[in-house]
């Protein structure tokens, strides 16, 4: 499902207009993105938790020339599945 997608259903699922869907998706994403951005963890009950977790530097190989590459520090983002959601898919 891309972005266009989601807001059709999302448009669907709670009656509302797509443009008023792409407003709430939209929102949600900043709103998520910002939070993360500044070190706070994003918990929707049920459905999952979004966090940031720093992946540290590690040795790696270039595959074209096979010499060692010092791949650097960054920061990722993860998300854990609520109970209900791994419920849901199972």
């Amino acid at each position: 499902m891309n972005k266009a997608e989601l807001i059709s259903a999302v448009a669907a699922e709670a009656g509302l207009s797509k443009v008023d869907a792409k407003k709430a998706v939209e929102g949600f994403i900043t709103a998520v993105s910002n939070a993360l951005k500044s070190g706070e963890k994003v918990s929707l009950v049920g459905f999952g938790t979004f966090s940031v977790s720093e992946r540290a530097a590690r040795t790696g190989i270039n595959p074209s020339t096979k010499n060692p590459i010092t791949i650097p520090a960054k920061n990722v983002v993860k998300f854990k599945p609520g109970a209900e959601l791994a419920e849901a898919i199972n």
